[in-house]
């Protein structure tokens, strides 16, 4: 028997609500019609940026994952302090986050808003950026789909539980990655992020100092790179801004030789080199290590997921004027 039409429209429209919605609204092409330039004015302004600064790249990548893992991709960390509320960039993991991340971003919106006025969200500007990056510094092509709003708050008191630290232990992080959707290989292929960049000598002092009442520096370095670490940040509690690279190899190229360098007692901080001690870590780590092809899929499958992680569309969020104030005072 032939259903009515109006029950079959009833019945199919009930389907599709059941339907993921969020990633609907979004698109490749969203910018084609709406902001013509986007493309050119963001390809631009990031490679003059990185040319400019090399370690733009690490520190979009960084800045990117603290906005994703926490509550979603919508440019809540681009948000400054007020006189009535603090924002996710007052917490203290986010304090050491780099400035040449946040002027790539106000250089690319103020040239997008002379083109393109209130089109442009923040987030999509964050998202485009760090994709554009990865691939300019060596790492793969992924896609990035456009059309997120940027969130209506941000709220400090929320970071620290959502983002995964470098003292953490692996049951800790695989939890963390976990609640929020990402399997073990996911979250090791996004650690990989830490291919290119720095890190504080603060993040990995208790590893190179006192570590023990039988060893000075935490056994699983290797003993000449762990003296290289000690001398490096012998003085770090007067200079705070001391910091190694990540990969002592190739830290300006996005590669495999972070994994390598796990497996040869390089790795930097403690969660990185907890990786290749875990059993249900390590073989994504020797795999990643033995083939770089297998990283770069993982990678940008992980990417793509994360770039579309919690975000905000339509009325949940809006377009700023200005990526780091809302567009009405939030008091």
């Amino acid at each position: 028997m032939a259903f009515p039409n109006s029950l079959f429209l009833v019945i199919l429209f009930s389907f599709l609500s059941l339907l993921p919605s969020t990633q609907s609204r979004l698109s490749t092409d969203y910018y084609n019609k709406r902001c013509p330039q986007f493309d050119h004015i963001m390809q631009r302004i990031i490679a003059d940026k990185q040319i400019s600064a090399p370690t733009t790249a690490a520190a979009i990548l960084r800045v990117f994952f603290h906005d994703c893992i926490v509550n979603g991709c919508d440019a809540s960390i681009l948000i400054a302090s007020n006189a009535f509320n603090k924002s996710e960039l007052d917490a203290d993991t986010n304090l050491s986050l780099a400035g040449d991340a946040f002027d790539l971003i106000v250089r690319a919106k103020t040239a997008l808003e002379l083109q393109c006025p209130g089109v442009v969200s923040c987030s999509d500007i964050l998202a485009r950026s760090a994709r554009d990056l990865v691939v300019m510094v060596g790492g793969p092509l992924y896609e990035v789909l456009m059309g997120r709003k940027d969130s209506k708050a941000s709220d400090p008191s929320i970071v620290e539980s959502n983002l995964p630290k470098t003292t953490m232990s692996m049951s800790k992080m695989l939890s963390l990655f976990s609640k929020k959707g990402f399997s073990a290989e996911e979250m090791v292929a996004l650690v990989g992020a830490h291919t290119i960049g720095f890190s504080h000598c603060k993040e990995f002092a208790n590893r190179i100092f006192n570590f023990s009442k039988t060893s000075e520096y935490d056994p699983d370095y290797n003993p000449a790179f762990a003296q290289g670490l000690r001398k490096l940040c012998a003085n770090y509690t007067k200079a705070p801004e001391m910091s190694a690279f990540n990969d002592v190899f190739t830290p300006g190229k996005f590669d495999n030789m972070y994994y390598k360098n796990l497996q040869r007692g390089l790795g930097l901080l403690l969660s990185d080199q907890a990786m290749l001690a875990d059993k249900r870590t390590r073989p994504f780590v020797d795999l990643f290590a033995a083939n770089q092809t297998a990283f770069f899929d993982s990678f940008a499958r992980s990417m793509e997921k994360l770039s579309v992680y919690k975000i905000k569309t339509h009325k949940d969020g809006e377009v700023r004027r200005k990526c780091d104030q809302f567009n009405t005072l939030q008091a």
